[in-house]
């Protein structure tokens, strides 16, 4: 730990001043061709990972801790407003099915990376982590770590960095595929609806939305934190959160609507969470720990390609449909329907959207279970 740092761990505001500034240039990389490249979230643990290993801010700050117990558990279900699981079940068809198929294909390529690689004592928690990334994506990463415990900074760089490293040269891949002749022509043709628009609703946001979508996210939080404390069952609070949150989406879908506008709070707080991940690590730590890391998520990558495609094709499903639902295994929603309308699939827009939100509510429960069952 550096205790010498030019900027002391109980100077809260300018740490925090640093984290969002972090935030802010991570999440304007993401709009710059070159920073889609490499990932906003890499961008924002860059810059405190640096001023960290510098010596310029704390390895360890009482800030930190609050973005892991406030920022984090308040996000949650802020980007789980949307998943609305019978909404998901009667418009997502075959999209569904394929995601489906990339979500049994991580967690067959983590399982299979746990028995060939050596990850010590942390071998559930990791494998708890990249289960869930791969499923839902980052949000579902930020609140595996914190359900199963897994806040070493270092071994988060680690994971982090390899887990964008590795994602941006497989979107890479899912986008080269269709146009790939000797693959795409070993899967049915796309079927018209694909080519059809079907655009998502929006609403313009308010701020009595944004205070009212922020209310409901602390009231979860509070029940969540609640229920743990009662139960004494570690990291049950982010369960409980997630359950609560799609319970309303699925129960109350006009009303959940209501409360998107504070959405985007959600990914400003995600944002925070990766520059805090930056400035708690250090860089020899993170060095050793990174290749074990980066061939697990990489093992479990090409793990879940292989079952995607080779599932998908036995399923009859067409190749825009499996790349577009593994890219909602692996990014989420956003990339997902990005992917679709960027490659001219207008069609698969609204189901990228909703598999890649089952994903968000899945991905934390699928990955909280496997560490249970690994342990």
């Amino acid at each position: 730990m550096n205790d010498t740092a030019l900027i002391s761990a109980d100077q809260t505001w300018l740490l925090l001043a640093i984290l969002l500034t972090a935030a802010a240039v991570g999440l304007w990389a993401d709009r710059q061709a070159w920073g889609s490249r490499v990932s906003g979230a890499v961008v924002s643990i860059l810059i405190t990972f640096v001023l960290t290993n510098t010596g310029i801010v704390p390895v360890a700050a009482p800030i930190y801790d609050q973005v892991w117990g406030i920022a984090v558990p308040l996000a949650i279900p802020l980007l789980l407003l949307r998943a609305d699981l019978r909404r998901i079940a009667r418009e997502a068809g075959p999209m569904l099915l394929a995601f489906l198929i990339g979500a049994t294909g991580t967690v067959a390529g983590v399982l299979l990376m746990r028995h060939v690689l050596d990850l010590g004592t942390l071998d559930a928690q990791l494998s708890a982590v990249f289960a869930a990334t791969y499923i839902g994506g980052s949000m579902n990463f930020a609140a595996t770590a914190q359900a199963v415990e897994l806040t070493d900074g270092a071994i988060l760089s680690a994971a982090v960095a390899a887990d964008n490293l590795l994602m941006t040269l497989f979107f890479i891949v899912l986008f080269a595929l269709p146009g790939i002749p000797a693959i795409a022509g070993r899967f049915p043709a796309p079927a018209a609806r694909i080519a059809q628009l079907s655009p998502m609703q929006a609403r313009a946001p308010d701020t009595g939305s944004l205070a009212n979508g922020l209310a409901f996210a602390a009231t979860v939080c509070a029940i969540g934190f609640a229920v743990q404390a009662l139960s004494g069952v570690r990291g049950s609070a982010i369960l409980v959160i997630t359950v609560l949150s799609v319970a309303l989406a699925t129960t109350r879908p006009a009303t959940a609507t209501r409360l998107t506008a504070a959405e985007p709070f959600g990914y400003l707080l995600m944002q925070v969470f990766f520059a805090t991940i930056g400035a708690s690590a250090n860089v020899w730590v993170a060095m050793s720990a990174g290749p074990t890391v980066f061939f697990l998520a990489a093992g479990a990558l090409s793990v879940h390609l292989l079952v995607t495609l080779v599932g998908g094709r036995i399923a009859g499903l067409s190749l825009p449909e499996l790349v577009v639902a593994s890219n909602a295994n692996l990014g989420g929603p956003t990339t997902a329907a990005a992917m679709a309308a960027g490659k001219h699939w207008p069609g698969l827009v609204t189901p990228a959207v909703l598999v890649g939100t089952l994903g968000y509510a899945a991905g934390t429960l699928v990955g909280v279970t496997l560490a249970g069952l690994l342990s």
